[in-house]
């Protein structure tokens, strides 16, 4: 019973948490998520693509559900548990990028699933082949908090403040990061001199079907490679041969892959941190070129408008006004 309390007492806490990718799966599971335009991907996503601008641009609500450091594997899971506890969205910008078909074998920041994995048997299937925890850890209370005492730390400082929530570094889903320059892709080129992308072939099948459900769904859907520093792009070696499997899919289903690789924003290190990831100043400036390439997109602009329709005769039938269609 102690543990059974202590556990209920600690995941509870972390349930109400904004810090970290807590404030994101919290709203998924709270049914928080008011969000037309759905921005899928890693980290690349989660601090490229700030969706008050996209709001402001398309006039749909849009979230960031970019998923720091895991790849489409763990991204797809996200996708599920959004459909499971919220309205499904009907436009999807979906960041794709080097490491997406990859399967990392350790899972990164495995803290952001404590509150949720007691008895869960569908978590344990999706993250139960990463190394971290045990079988143990999904079915004995408290066991997978043992050592995770930075997470425990965060819950009794948030007692401490009198139980305030966190918070949090993200604004709906988007972390705006201004920071230097740093030399990780000097590093990077130093370790691994001939780095080649292991593609995952379940991944890969994974990927196909999600597409196909979105197909089924009614969901609009972009692929997307924002803009990556034009100095490493060279580092990894089969990049075209990962590049030929998004736009074969993109055909395949019929759907748009705009490739921002060879972007204006690529050439300039002032909007970037590092090699693959934007700064504040350059995130926002990608945001507002990606949504009006957006408009511009036949297809695009066609689904859009469609959606617009909808959203405004839906507002209209709950006030009893006048229909407006966009234009």
């Amino acid at each position: 019973m102690l543990m059974f309390t202590a556990d209920w007492f600690l995941s509870n806490q972390l349930r109400h948490s904004r810090y970290g990718e807590f404030g994101v799966w919290n709203d998924i599971y709270d049914g928080n998520i008011d969000a037309d335009i759905a921005i899928y991907g890693s980290s690349r996503a989660m601090v490229h693509l700030d969706p008050l601008i996209i709001k402001d641009s398309l006039k749909m609500n849009a979230y960031n559900f970019g998923l720091n450091g895991h790849n489409f594997w763990l991204q797809y899971y996200r996708h599920k548990e959004l459909l499971k506890h919220n309205p499904k969205p009907k436009f999807i910008i979906h960041s794709v990028d080097m490491f997406t078909l990859v399967k990392r074998e350790d899972l990164f920041q495995m803290e952001q699933f404590l509150p949720y994995m007691l008895y869960n048997k569908e978590l344990h299937q999706w993250i139960g082949s990463y190394k971290g925890y045990s079988n143990y850890d999904y079915i004995i209370p408290l066991v997978r908090y043992y050592g995770q005492y930075k997470t425990i730390g965060k819950v009794f400082k948030s007692l401490l403040k009198g139980n305030k929530v966190d918070r949090s570094d993200r604004s709906l889903g988007f972390a705006a990061k201004d920071l230097p320059w740093n030399d990780d892709l000097v590093k990077a080129r130093a370790q691994f001199p001939d780095y080649r992308v292991a593609v995952d072939s379940a991944s890969v099948v994974l990927f196909e079907n999600y597409l196909k459900e979105c197909r089924n769904l009614g969901t609009a859907i972009a692929l997307i490679y924002t803009p990556e520093y034009i100095e490493g792009q060279d580092f990894v070696k089969n990049r075209a041969e990962i590049m030929n499997i998004f736009s074969s899919l993109a055909n395949k289903y019929n759907i748009p892959f705009i490739d921002y690789s060879n972007d204006s924003i690529s050439y300039k290190r002032e909007y970037f941190y590092n090699a693959s990831h934007l700064n504040g100043i350059g995130a926002r400036l990608f945001t507002s070129k990606l949504a009006s390439d957006i408009k511009s997109n036949e297809v695009l602009a066609q689904q859009i408008r469609s959606q617009q329709n909808q959203l405004i005769h839906q507002a209209s039938l709950k006030s009893g006004g006048t229909k407006y269609m966009a234009h």
